[in-house]
């Protein structure tokens, strides 16, 4: 199945828990691609230490646009 994961939010919890969605969808076989739109781009600062947003980033091995 292919998959498309838009994620336009800077909230840490809404993206880690799409992260993790995407890291799921990869693992079972599907064709997952992530789309970071708006406050979306801003990723790499909306982490936390109970929702480690780049550490599912890291782990992600589709296709990531920004």
């Amino acid at each position: 199945m292919k998959i498309l994961l838009v994620i336009s939010t800077d909230d840490g919890e809404t993206m880690y828990n799409a992260m993790r969605l995407a890291n799921v969808g990869v693992k079972k076989g599907d064709e997952v691609s992530v789309f970071m739109l708006g406050k979306g781009v801003l990723f790499e600062k909306c982490g936390t230490e109970e929702f480690n947003v780049m550490e599912q980033i890291d782990q992600f091995e589709g296709d990531f646009y920004v």
